[in-house]
């Protein structure tokens, strides 16, 4: 049953902005839904509220979901990408309000220590977190977001790879 009457192709794409962080070895934070039975893994990501930047929201997020501060910003995917979420699970999200997700991604660099990081937080998201290789985050995340990590990978690990050697020469 549809909560708001409104087919799902009808519906609107929630706001959301997307993290990729990546630590000096060159691989990214990736949590373990806490809310999904299924070995379903994923990138830091949340709603923009109303009149927040998307950086302003990235910080927020990445602060409420993982604890983490000690980040610089890097890079932007340089357009919005949409993933659709399958019914039934798209009528019980939001009540039933949105297709899926509209997403701006960001590309920060962890500059703290592993031990900065605390998934249990206020309102938890994760039950595990890893530090994983990107190229592997496809095959671990629940299908509709697998097309999604596709495409920012593209973008996102060369720039990583880049900006790992240009400052490999830097003390740890």
């Amino acid at each position: 049953m549809i909560k708001n009457n409104i087919p799902l192709l009808e519906r609107p794409y929630r706001s959301c902005i997307g993290l990729m962080v990546f630590n000096k070895t060159g691989n990214v934070f990736c949590g373990q839904r806490l809310d999904n039975k299924a070995e379903a893994w994923q990138l830091p990501q949340g709603g923009i509220d109303e009149d927040e930047l998307p950086i302003e929201a990235g910080y927020r997020e990445l602060k409420e979901e993982t604890s983490i501060i000690n980040v610089e910003f890097v890079s932007e995917y340089p357009e919005w990408l949409n993933y659709d979420i399958p019914l039934p699970l798209a009528d019980n999200l939001w009540n039933g309000k949105y297709r899926g997700q509209t997403q701006r991604w960001l590309l920060f660099h962890f500059t703290g220590e592993d031990k900065e990081i605390d998934i249990n937080t206020n309102h938890p998201e994760f039950k595990n977190w890893i530090w994983l290789n990107p190229v592997l985050l496809p095959e671990k995340a629940i299908s509709f977001k697998k097309d999604v990590y596709r495409k920012i990978n593209k973008i996102f690990i060369p720039i990583i790879n880049n900006f790992n050697a240009s400052n490999s020469d830097l003390p740890l």
